[in-house]
Order: C-alpha cells, then structure tokens, then sequence
C-alpha cells in the first residue's frame, strides 16, 4: 500500500515535501519563542503533517500531473480538506480530544464551501465518492458522532491556535516566504538614540511582560514609550488615522540622525492600511540618495508589503480595520488571532474611536488577551468609562498616569459660534507686536473649516499667502503638500536650536491634525466636539511648553451646529457626552494645568454619567452583537470595520485642468501585458489627482447611467474591475472640494 505523502501536492512538489516546508515554518515560530505551549506545538506538526494528505486523491493527482490546466469537477471530485480527514490516524494521538482538535483544524484549512454545516454534510453525503477517490489507502470510518465533536471544538481556544498557526505556515510554505522575521533590532535602535528615558518610558521597559494603561500629557514621547513596551518581540503599534500611522512610520525609518530602523528595512517594519502600497511606491519615486538612507534601496515594494500584510515582519504600524476583522470569526480569522496571540498591541489615540469601533477594538483585546497576548494603552485622554471596560476585559491590566501640575495652556471658554473677529484681532495685534503668531483654528467639519478660511481671506486684515486650509477633502497629491507645510510651520525651534520659531501665519484645519502631528502653534481657536477631543486638540497649541501663557493662549466655542448631533444615523456627535463637556468647561477662564484636564476627564466621562447616553448604549449593544457570533457565518469580503461610505472620485476641475495627462495614465494603466509594479506605479501617479466623497454625492450619476443618460463625465476605466468617477463639482487647491448648488451643475438633473 502507497502512502499518501508520496503523491503529489504541486507539478514539483510531493505531499511530503510541501508538509516538511510547513514543519520548517512551525519551527521557525517555536524557534522564536512564539509557541509557548509543547502541546499547541506537537498538534500543529500534527496539523501540518496530515493537512494536505486529501491531495493524493485520484483525480487531483491527473490534473496536478497533466500538461494541461484541468478545472476540478465538482460531480468527480471532493475537497482535498475534505478528503484529508479520511486519512488521519487517531491512533497518532495521546486522546480522542487532540484528534478531535485536529481534525477540525485540518478539516477547515481551507474556505471552499458556502458554511461549515456544508463541509459536515458532505462528509457525510459524499462518503461513497470519497472512500472510491483514496480507495488506494487504509481510510479511517466516519461516525456520525464526529461532527457533534468537532462542533464543540470549533472557537477552543487550543484550535483557534492550530488552525491558525496551521494557516500561517501553509500560506508562508505555498508562498515562499519567511512565516516571521526575528526581531533582534528594535532594543538596540532606541538606545542608539541616546535618549535619556523619562518615567512613562522606563514604566513600559519596567512591565514589558505586563498589560499596561499608561495615560501621559502630550510630548511624553509615548511612540518611544510603546516600542519600549515592545522590545525584541514581535508587536502591533495601531493607531486610528493613516495619516498618524504614516508619520511614526517614517519616526522609525526615515529620520536622517536618529533612525530606529536603519536597515533590513523589509524585514523589520511594516506599515499595515489600505494605502500602505501606495505609500511603499510614493516612496520609492524618491531620488536614489533618499532611498539608501531610508534602507529602501533595492526592496521589491511589492514583496515588502505582501510581507506585512501576510503578518511576517515583526513591528507593524497598523489601522484597526486591518487587525481586529477577526471578531467577526470569518472563515480563515484564526490566522490573525493566533499571530496576534504571541504578539504585543500598543493602542494609541484609543478616544478617538466612535461606539461601534470602541466595541471592536475592546472585544478583540478581551479575545487577544485570552489566548496570550499583551496589549499597553498608550494615550493623552483615557475616559473613566473606557477605563472600567477595559479592566473588565483585561482582568489585571496595571495602569499608572503620567500628568503633572506644568501649565501649557490659558483657557477661555466662550458660549457663543466660533468667532472670526476673535481670531483676526489676536492675529494683527501680535503681527503689530513682533511676537509669536502662529494661529491654529479647528473646525468640527470640512464644510465650517471652508467658511472660516473665506472669511479669514475676505477680511482683509490677513494676506492671503499667511492664511491656509487643511482638511481631508483635497486630492491626495493637494493633501500631503498641505501635510508637509503644516508641520514645517508647526515646529516649535528654528533648526536644531532653541530659538523659538516665530512666524505669521493662520492654519484651519478639522479634527485630522488632533492626533500624532507633532504641530506647535502659538493660539488656539476651536469649537468644542468633546471633552477628550479637545484635549488632543489642546496639545497642538504650546505643545513643548516653551511658550508664555500670561495671556489666553486658547479659546473654545460651545455653540455649534445641531445638525452635527447624532440624530436617526445622521451626524457624528454625541449630544450627551457634547453637553457633558460643555457643562464640566462651564466658562473656563484661565490657566489649565495637565492635572486638572485629567481631573475635567475622570470627573465627567464616567460610566454613571454616561450610561444613559446614546454612545454608552450603542457600545454595549455592538458588544453583545458580537460576543453572540457564531464562527464561519459571516464572510470576510462582507466586513467593514471602518464604515466606508465614500468613493474616490476626480474632481471635474482637476480632470479637466489636467486631463491630457489624467487621459494619458489611464491608456497606459489600461495597456496589455504591463507589469504588475509598473501597472501600480501608474495607478499611484493617478490617485495623485482622486480624493475620497461620501457615496450620495455620485449616487445621482450611477441614477442617471442607469436610465440610460448622458453623464456629464463618463467614468474612467482602470483594468477590467475598477472605475473612478469624474464628479461634477468645485474645487481648487486652496479649499479643496465643495458640492455644486443645483443652479451650477451643466446636468442639473443629477441632483
């Protein structure tokens, strides 16, 4: 009698061979200390072994070896998943239970079926085609009892861990890549810094083995803190905004002195969002001299990002969306969960999240936490109630604050709109007086932020070339210039002295420049969102506390916009916690000490102030939606963590101001035979001109081409599945996009 790990699993491969592969990837992982359990261990090689013995089935061993490319047929043939599980010897096992394990592991590592009672039924329907496909081979009886088994065993946390770590090494060994890169380099890189480490960041290097909530005053420097906490190991820095995630990216990277990461760079440190291969590519346009220092000289950019997103480098820069799915128990998540098990997540920025994302992130931690990992909350504003969440989800979790009675800020509290007159008398009087006179104005929403800067400009009394707007409604090539001039006015010294930098200048801006841009303006005006979010805003004002605060260097408006409240799945603020924090600020007039915010915090924002508010109620219903998944119900393509409902269109302005070269790069995209890297180099050249719109401003268009009408601007076509949209709009580079009235629309049918 044959065996079946000498037939085939590809053209050049036996089963055997392929298994070994994975048996060396496992190894790899227990190698680096990641399998701490000898049991999760054995049952994995177990797992690897006998995974793909299915393959040795009759008529996959014809298509493996034919010349031609033979489809499988389903009426022939079964799953090799399947079919696998007829050759797994219980008598391999100490117990009926790891076989159970196991099997259910193998029996599952692969997602062709629509649900796993599928798989079940045909086990059980299909028993007569699958004994005469391996009849060449000692199969072990079915019972009806098994799936009852493997049922019972489907979210154990042991097999989360086999089939995950099953999945790791299957895709590393069928991709030809390294499952995890050591991470011998990052302990090192922050030394060679040179820094002497403050209280926060020797509290992370203190309790590295521990779950930590570290709540420190901006300019602590918590990225340090949280690599520290980090260490040699393998860790998930996340944070909310790609924009933040990016720019501790190159903090790590792509500082010319002070690199943390100076080499290896594709082995050591990955960005994981959306975008991240179009910044690997942005980046790799850089002139040659920018890349060797950067360590970018010579990555395939292509293979640099499947690394990380197939969560092979050791330190990740991470949107949620791309870690947290796995609550969502999608056929495949125990990939995620079982990496993220061995891992260490730092969460930065954790109040910025709404109800809905909140109860993802503290759910997976509670999970993650489980199965072994270890999560630190580094953050500026933590509210008391997320605090009790979290130590119920993280029993043990130490947290220490690092605030003290230093006085960065003068606090006016206004109830009244946002004021341009305030604004504009600060701004002559300081210009008249020499003195500091970098204005930092943000607005709740990208449509005031537009207002306020017409105004300011229309005034009279500021020059146009020292007013200037950032928001997230320009084309991402307006977008990042406006990013890279906000923070180069935004430094606090002169060069590398510590000449104050004094300048006249008036930024507005929205909620995008709270988090991680490390800006420092001299004046404050802003509208009130939130307790928390105004202490993030706070600290882009007199961030290093160099500044003098004799006079009121920050004002806050309380009157703001209803509409903005979140009404029937419209607007975005909590009217409770917004009246809340109007009421705690309750015209504040004077010096604010960093202890006195964290008191202005755990004294409102608690879970007996906040349990009857809409966001509390909403977070614990999303809670108990997802504690009641079942796994494998829900499919992966169907999740969205980050509740897209925008498009990426080009504005018509753009499109037509540039529309030989736009024209141009979509021909080129579109060309026969292109290469995959050249194809995507093109594709980032055109996003250049795209920015992204809530979906209802193009829904008229896809009304009218589905009647059958003339659009305006016919959509541009990018390979066989993707389209942008032209969308008739306004738009220029100083304020970015604004939907036309209906009068000014060519097509006023659209609307």
């Amino acid at each position: 009698m044959k065996n079946p790990e000498d037939y085939q699993a590809k053209p050049d491969k036996t089963i055997k061979e392929h298994s070994l592969e994975l048996i060396d990837e496992l190894d790899r992982l227990n190698n680096l200390g990641y399998i701490k359990n000898d049991q999760i261990y054995e049952l994995t090689k177990k797992a690897c072994w006998y995974h793909d013995f299915g393959k040795a089935n009759k008529e996959f061993q014809k298509r493996v070896m034919s010349e031609k490319k033979i489809r499988m047929s389903l009426e022939r043939e079964v799953f090799h998943n399947i079919l696998s599980v007829f050759l797994i010897q219980p008598d391999a096992f100490e117990s009926k239970d790891d076989y159970y394990k196991v099997t259910q592991a193998i029996l599952f590592h692969h997602d062709y079926a629509e649900s796993y009672e599928d798989v079940y039924d045909q086990l059980k329907s299909r028993k007569e085609l699958c004994t005469a496909l391996l009849n060449e081979f000692p199969l072990v009886p079915i019972k009806n009892r098994l799936q009852l088994e493997l049922i019972k065993r489907i979210e154990d946390d042991q097999v989360v861990k086999i089939k995950g770590l099953l999945h790791k090494c299957d895709y590393s060994a069928s991709g030809g890549f390294v499952a995890e890169y050591p991470n011998d380099f990052l302990e090192s890189g922050l030394e060679n810094l040179g820094y002497d480490w403050n209280d926060l960041q020797k509290f992370c290097i203190d309790h590295r083995n521990e779950n930590i909530i570290a709540v420190a005053q901006t300019g602590m420097g918590k990225t340090e803190a949280g690599l520290l906490w980090i260490g040699n190991y393998k860790g998930y820095f996340v944070l909310p905004l790609r924009t933040a995630i990016n720019a501790i990216y190159q903090r790590i990277v792509g500082d010319e002195t002070k690199k943390i990461v100076s080499e290896k760079l594709d082995e050591r440190v990955a960005l994981l969002h959306s975008s991240s291969l179009s910044y690997y590519l942005e980046m790799a346009e850089k002139n040659k001299k920018e890349l060797v220092e950067m360590g970018m000289d010579g990555i395939d950019v292509e293979e640099y990002q499947k690394r990380g997103h197939q969560h092979s480098i050791p330190l990740n820069i991470s949107t949620m969306d791309q870690l947290f799915d796995f609550v969502f128990k999608y056929q495949g998540y125990e990939l995620k969960l079982a990496t993220l098990s061995y891992s260490k997540i730092v969460v930065d920025e954790i109040q910025m999240y709404d109800s809905d994302l909140l109860a993802y992130l503290i759910m997976g931690l509670k999970r993650i936490c489980e199965l072994g990992g270890q999560v630190a909350i580094l953050t500026a504003t933590l509210a008391p109630f997320v605090e009790d969440e979290l130590k119920m989800a993280i029993p043990g979790i130490i947290k220490q604050g690092f605030y003290d009675n230093s006085l960065r800020h003068n606090l006016k509290v206004k109830d009244e709109e946002i004021c341009i007159d305030d604004i504009l008398a600060h701004y002559t009087a300081n210009k008249d007086s020499g003195i500091g006179n970098k204005i930092l104005v943000i607005c709740n929403t990208v449509k005031k932020s537009q207002e306020v800067y017409e105004k300011l400009r229309q005034s009279g009394k500021v020059e146009n070339d020292e007013v200037f707007l950032l928001h997230s409604k320009f084309t991402r090539g307006d977008r990042a210039k406006k990013e890279e001039a906000i923070k180069n006015f935004g430094k606090t010294y002169v060069g590398d002295s510590h000449e104050i930098d004094v300048r006249n200048g008036i930024w507005v801006s929205t909620s995008l420049v709270e988090a991680s841009l490390d800006i420092d303006f001299d004046y404050l005006f802003t509208e009130l969102q939130d307790l928390n979010s105004l202490l993030q805003r706070l600290g882009r004002c007199n961030r290093k506390g160099v500044k003098s605060i004799d006079q009121t260097n920050c004002y806050v408006y309380t009157v703001i916009n209803e509409k903005l409240f979140i009404i029937n799945g419209h607007g975005f603020i909590d009217s409770d916690i917004f009246n809340i924090s109007k009421a705690a600020l309750s015209q504040w007039d004077g010096p604010i000490s960093e202890k006195q915010k964290l008191t202005l915090i755990n004294d409102n924002l608690t879970t007996e102030k906040l349990k009857k508010s809409n966001y509390y109620k909403a977070y614990k219903s999303k809670c108990d939606w997802i504690a009641s998944i079942a796994a494998y119900t829900i499919k992966q393509k169907e999740i969205d963590l980050r509740h897209i409902f925008s498009e990426e269109i080009i504005p018509s302005p753009i499109f037509e101001r540039y529309r030989d070269k736009i024209t141009k790069l979509v021909e080129q995209i579109n060309q026969p035979n292109m290469e995959r890297k050249e194809k995507l180099r093109l594709k980032e050249l055109l996003y250049q001109y795209t920015l992204s719109v809530e979906k209802y401003h193009v829904t008229n268009y896809e009304k009218a081409k589905f009647k059958g009408e003339a659009l305006t601007f016919e959509p541009l076509r990018i390979g066989k599945f993707e389209t942008i949209q032209v969308l008739e709009c306004s738009y220029d580079e100083s304020l970015g996009f604004r939907k036309l009235e209906k009068s000014q629309i060519r097509n006023p049918e659209f609307l």
